[in-house]
């Protein structure tokens, strides 16, 4: 059923705005996807369930990333870099932003590593951010901004795995189009998530902001993650070592449980935890990434009811029944399938094969060039992906900036990041489709 998608995604986002428990609101969701496919409850529950195990390598490698971001914490290390960013970047907060920012596009490209850093670097600047009185929010915008602006825009590291999803996508539809020219059609959409970056920054949360009150009962020892400087010692070389070993594992064999697998090894190896620690060490872990974890895990069975059931081809074909030839509707109904799905799906990659498939039939009969059908698509794929409360570009942030219990998922991560990138994202997005 085409509406099963929309009222299903509703479900989702109302309940999360109500700060109903995002797991919750996504099983809701899921539910509700396939009792309106003319499923049974209890048949929904087993098609949600069956597709949870998509997310189990992302799931795992979340659990470790914790692990390993807290023996990280017990070297000191944390301490270092904090009192270098307090002397350097003392009550500049706005460039301490524009400075993660860049750091987090790093992560796309040029050191493809994806969220690794975040639960490394984030939760030893907490504190940081407090005494600076720095809007989390804002640094959740920089940190989305930096997991997606680059892999829309550059065709490098994640970035070449999106065009080239993109290219193939077209290609067996019948439309052929150079990584090139995918990539130029792309620098339109993506140069509005620049412009939402800029407002969220020095418009949107500028202003001084007070700490939260923690929420979280398992919050983490203040001790790890202290601002207590230190010398630099063979305990932080060994981590450095431990650091980079995680790194070349991720970007050579692109698998992230491995990577954390191996840094956590080492961290122990070296003997910059204590063996007696282990439990601890891994205790903290969960608590710090166990909850994305689940989020993840849920969002992929909601997302293997959507596909099963085939809801979402559904919808776009009962959309291009009333599209007509009018290029600019087109491409406004288009790019609104496109930000249903993914904020449903919770991931662009896996969005643009399933819109092409569609899409490029409408967009070519309606007489739209290549690089605009390219623009349309990966403008599509990519809406929804921030703002989603099932997307990493959302969680990712989240478990960084949550660390501590003071950072709300839904109203500091996915509110804001939806509001500055989703809305310029589809206005440069629809006015790309139009130009090229």
């Amino acid at each position: 059923m085409a509406w099963a998608v929309v009222v299903s995604v509703l479900v989702m986002t109302i309940l999360s705005l109500l700060r109903v428990n995002v797991i919750i609101a996504i099983l809701a969701a899921g539910l509700t996807a396939g009792l309106m496919n003319g499923e049974s409850l209890m048949s929904s529950l087993d098609i949600l369930v069956s597709g949870m195990g998509n997310q189990a390598s992302v799931a795992l490698s979340y659990i470790l990333l914790g692990a390993f971001a807290v023996a990280i914490s017990y070297s000191g290390i944390t301490s270092l870099l904090v009192s270098y960013l307090l002397r350097v970047l003392k009550n500049r907060r706005t460039m301490i932003v524009f400075v993660i920012a860049f750091v987090a596009s790093l992560s796309q490209n040029v050191i493809p590593v994806h969220i690794a850093f975040i639960p490394i670097l984030i939760p030893p600047l907490l504190k940081l951010f407090d005494q600076m009185k720095l809007d989390r929010r804002a640094v959740a915008s920089a940190l989305t901004f930096g997991l997606k602006a680059p892999y829309v825009m550059i065709p490098v590291g994640f970035g070449f795995i999106f065009h080239e999803t993109i290219q193939k996508a077209m290609k067996s539809n019948g439309v052929e189009l150079g990584i090139g020219s995918i990539a130029q059609s792309l620098l339109i959409p993506g140069s509005g998530m620049i412009v939402g970056l800029i407002i969220a920054v020095l418009i949107s949360y500028r202003k001084p902001r007070e700490p939260k009150a923690n929420t979280q009962e398992n919050e983490l020892e203040e001790s790890h993650f202290g601002l207590t400087p230190e010398r630099f010692n063979r305990k932080h070389f060994f981590t450095l070592i431990a650091i980079l070993v995680t790194l070349f594992i991720q970007a050579i064999w692109s698998n992230l449980v491995l990577a954390a697998l191996a840094g956590i090894i080492l961290m122990f190896a070296f003997r910059i935890v204590p063996y007696r620690k282990g439990d601890k060490v891994v205790n903290d872990g969960i608590g710090m990434m166990g909850f994305i974890a689940f989020v993840m895990l849920v969002a992929a069975g909601y997302a293997n009811v959507l596909t099963e059931t085939e809801s979402v081809a559904a919808l776009v074909e009962i959309s291009s029944d009333y599209l007509g030839n009018n290029q600019a509707f087109i491409a406004f109904i288009l790019l609104l399938v496109g930000l249903v799905v993914t904020m449903g799906i919770g991931s662009s990659f896996a969005t643009v094969p399933i819109l092409a498939a569609l899409f490029v039939p409408i967009c070519v009969s309606a007489g739209f060039s290549p690089m605009a059908i390219a623009a349309l698509i990966g403008t599509a794929g990519a809406l929804g992906d921030a703002g989603s409360p099932a997307s990493d570009s959302t969680l990712g942030p989240t478990s960084g900036l949550n660390a501590d219990g003071r950072h709300n998922h839904i109203w500091d991560t996915c509110v804001p990041t939806f509001l500055h990138y989703n809305i310029p994202l589809f206005i440069f997005g629809w006015a790309a489709a139009l130009i090229l």
